[in-house]
């Protein structure tokens, strides 16, 4: 298997072209006797991953000499709809091509994270082992070449996402899910995001060289930019080796890392309703920006799309019950109540999604009430008047000045990268 690296910094990135040489030039060799291939690129909340025109050159590379089946790596995220898989990945690939993960049931454990592993490296916050599970299709010895597809970008649990996350979490199961989740929270987002070497990283690290080293598994993996909605692939990392990963953190810390000289006293974050319908994936808006907001400061989310809490009902069920209450109050309440010790992940989200009083959230919804935007810890206002006041059509990306004289500072996607205070960068 080649290991492949393509860069392009120019705005429009990578050609097509060049991208689909790549791509093939990778899989040449093996080509000729692979019978049955199994793709895993994330899903639909992914869209400026450029994953979805690579899974699409794979599948139409090899749909006429093998089996291809599509298996998104949605972790805790709800199926993707057919109108999502046509726009993600191109309508030539058939929605019947698709494997859909069930992170509760379709997993098997392959191994365990030694509880004195997972203290050592978390500064003894944690001491538990934990289990590794994967999709049973990971194991399943009758595919030829498992390809993981996605983006390196800053990630609140992990520091960088992807690389082996996209095994362990997007194609996981719930002890994982769980207590991966826990793990980033309990060390802290702010020492995490953006960075490698990371404690739940080096979780990753350990299952990918004890328990996955006899898995055909090729990783294709991107940094990319999105200007106007358009998505640029600035890098191209193929093949199995760790310092490929290595190699496009460092690009995505160029890419996608925004420093601000001082704190933000206001910050608009718009969030595209295709891709974000849930506060589980809204919440970028508050832990992307969280290290750039000042004391006292304000952020107001434009979420046109978002219609519930949680991706799946167990998971909204807790998020209304307990709500976004800050780290202190979510560790309180873990020692507590059995349902949020047995739903680690969700516990774990309600700290990522507060701000611990340090400054308010606003949510600017129409999908869902006052009362039950207020009943979980967050401000409300109405769509509509968000969307007169601040008007993305009218915001450019940075800083803006607003016909009353208000300064504010506006970002059109936050899961395309993290924003602080130098200062707080360590």
């Amino acid at each position: 298997m080649q290991k492949i690296i393509v860069t392009e910094n120019r705005e429009n990135g990578i050609a097509d072209e060049e991208l689909a040489k790549s791509l093939e030039q990778a899989v040449r060799e093996i080509m000729p006797r692979l019978q049955k291939v199994l793709l895993l690129p994330p899903d639909f909340t992914r869209m400026h991953s450029g994953a979805g025109k690579i899974t699409n050159i794979y599948y139409n590379m090899l749909k006429s000499t093998c089996q291809v089946d599509i298996m998104p790596a949605l972790g805790t995220h709800e199926p993707m709809s057919r109108g999502e898989w046509e726009e993600f990945f191109g309508a030539d690939v058939p929605f019947e091509c698709m494997v859909v993960h069930n992170w509760r049931y379709d997993v098997v454990k392959i191994g365990e994270v030694p509880k004195e592993y997972v203290s050592s490296i978390s500064e003894d916050l944690v001491n538990e082992a934990i289990d590794v599970e994967v999709n049973k299709r990971i194991i399943d010895k009758s595919y030829d070449l498992i390809i993981s597809i996605g983006q390196v970008v800053p990630h609140e649990v992990v520091g960088m996402a992807n690389y082996s996350k996209n095994i362990f979490v997007g194609c996981g199961g719930s002890s994982m899910i769980n207590k991966s989740h826990m793990l980033g929270a309990f060390y802290g987002m702010e020492r995490i995001m953006g960075k490698d070497g990371t404690p739940v990283r080096k979780v990753f690290d350990f299952a990918e060289q004890n328990f996955i080293t006899e898995v055909p598994l090729m990783y294709v993996l991107t940094v990319t930019t999105a200007k106007e909605g358009k998505v640029a692939i600035h890098g191209l990392y193929i093949g199995r080796e760790r310092e490929l990963f290595e190699s496009a953190v460092k690009q995505s810390q160029q890419k996608n890392l925004n420093f601000i000289d001082k704190p933000l006293k206001k910050v608009i974050v718009y969030l595209d309703g295709k891709e974000f319908k849930s506060t589980w994936l809204g919440n970028k808006a508050v832990y992307r920006t969280r290290m750039a907001i000042a004391d006292g400061g304000d952020l107001i989310v434009l979420a046109p799309g978002v219609r519930k809490f949680g991706e799946d009902d167990r998971n909204d069920e807790l998020i209304r019950k307990y709500g976004y209450v800050g780290r202190e109050k979510v560790l309180e309440l873990i020692k507590e109540h059995e349902d949020l010790q047995s739903n680690l992940s969700v516990a774990a989200h309600l700290i990522h999604g507060s701000s611990d009083n340090r400054f308010s959230i606003t949510y600017a919804v129409e999908k869902l009430s006052k009362e039950e935007m207020e009943g979980v810890n967050f401000n409300y206002m109405p769509l509509d008047d968000a969307i007169k006041r601040y008007n993305p059509d009218k915001l450019k990306d940075g800083f803006n000045t607003l016909e009353n004289g208000e300064e504010i500072f506006y970002i059109s996607n936050p899961a395309l990268g993290l924003w602080a205070d130098r200062s707080k960068f360590i």
